[in-house]
């Protein structure tokens, strides 16, 4: 890291107490590198889990000619081009069981979705065109060769990847997996994430509180959203504003995990700490941030004997702390998760409802609901945008992300948004 600290600091747009939302996330997404270290696993206890190596498709994918629709397969070549054709029913396929055959001329065989195309048919008539008599079968005019037939190796081929290491496996690719009969693929370990909170305000749920305390609340988000992106959780508690303590909190953590977060200790206060120790005990690449809520952010590494850890320095305000998860900590999780490529946040732009109070200079980040107004999809800010109000991220279903130019929202003008869904 030393040697690319140096380059940022040479660099015109490099201002470690200053930086735009998206120079830091440029910064941290050089600095962070995919974890090492590997296991197999049997394809159902993957889900949610990196591929570590190449799938590869073992067979064709389908292994045969079948019929995408229930109707009848025929040869196209006894079709009259106008008026109706008549053929003699020969037989059935369904999936699994095959018509032992071969259709002759004015023959058809009366197939099932994925039932195998019989030897010398090349088209399926689906049944709700033709009009069945006994054994007679009446097919209109004006059918396509070639239509409702799934080719073999149309999906995979034998020998081709169907899956590239990287991969976040959903349940798609776990049904993709399992279709290739491949009972066992090899993933990246999990990222081992180590966090603690600091502040002597700070009191345990579940015990009463003592005057000026205040219940430990971002413990519980970070433990939730790191769970969620699948990280091995290392809870460390609360540390208390003492240099000594949060000193040992830091090598704890970095004997045990690859990243490092924190939550309050970044700003400039007396009792604020993090970013002085961790220019003791290893690199700061920034801690300031053009941004709102989540300015006091800190970034960098400690270091521990021969052990390292990427640290990040997030704000106290409860807020604050999931803007910046969000916004930064996320797509250098995965990046170190092995996940590639790296998909941001998605964004798209609708019209907002309510004025927003924005100063320009700095990006933010309001909360916000998404709604269907009059079948189209439009944007209100959750009320009052105070970074200590957890309240407002419960009842918002989006980030209302505003550019640093801009200045004040006006009702009715377009802004973009971030949805929450499959995300908090």
């Amino acid at each position: 890291m030393s040697s690319l600290l140096k380059t940022l600091s040479c660099a015109d747009d490099y201002d470690p107490e200053s930086l735009s939302v998206q120079r830091a996330r440029e910064i941290i997404l050089d600095l962070v590198e995919p974890v090492a270290g590997s296991e197999r696993l049997f394809v159902r206890n993957a889900l949610g889990r990196v591929l570590a190596e190449d799938v590869t498709s073992t067979a064709n994918v389908p292994g045969h000619d079948n019929s995408a629709m229930d109707g009848y397969a025929v040869r196209f070549a006894d079709l009259a081009a106008e008026g109706e054709t008549v053929l003699t029913l020969a037989g059935s396929a369904f999936a699994g069981r095959v018509f032992a055959g071969r259709v002759e001329a004015g023959q058809c065989v009366r197939i099932m979705t994925g039932g195998v195309i019989p030897e010398s048919a090349d088209t399926v008539v689906v049944q709700e065109a033709v009009r069945a008599e006994g054994e007679r079968i009446v097919i209109p005019p004006k059918q396509r060769q070639g239509q409702h037939l799934r080719r073999a190796g149309e999906d995979l081929r034998a020998g081709e990847p169907a899956i590239r290491a990287g991969k976040l496996i959903r349940p798609a690719e776990l049904g993709l997996i399992a279709s290739l009969g491949v009972a066992e693929v090899k993933v990246r370990r999990r990222l081992r994430v180590a966090f603690f909170s600091t502040g002597d305000e700070l009191c345990s749920v579940g015990t009463p509180l003592g005057e000026g305390e205040v219940y430990d609340s971002n413990r519980y988000t970070l433990y939730g959203m790191l769970a969620r992106l699948g990280c091995e959780v290392i809870d460390l508690g609360v540390v208390r504003d003492e240099p000594a303590a949060l000193e040992a909190a830091f090598q704890q953590a970095t004997a045990q995990a690859d990243v490092i977060l924190t939550s309050g200790g970044v700003s400039v206060g007396e009792a604020d700490f993090i970013r002085g120790l961790m220019e003791k005990l290893g690199e700061v690449a920034f801690w300031k941030i053009a941004m709102r809520p989540g300015r006091p952010m800190a970034f960098g590494r400690i270091v521990s004997g021969d052990r390292s850890a990427f640290l990040f320095g997030l704000p106290g305000n409860p807020v604050a702390v999931m803007v910046t998860f969000y916004q930064f900590v996320r797509e250098a999780l995965l990046k170190m998760m092995g996940v590639s490529p790296i998909e941001p946040l998605p964004r798209f732009r609708v019209p907002c409802v309510t004025a927003l109070k924005k100063r320009p200079g700095r990006s933010e980040f309001q909360r916000g609901v998404l709604f269907l107004d009059d079948g189209a999809w439009a944007v209100r800010a959750t009320g009052s945008q105070g970074s200590g109000i957890l309240r407002s991220m419960s009842e918002a279903n989006c980030f209302i992300a505003v550019e640093p130019e801009r200045g004040n929202v006006e009702p009715g003008e377009m802004v973009d948004v971030q949805p929450f869904e499959g995300l908090v």
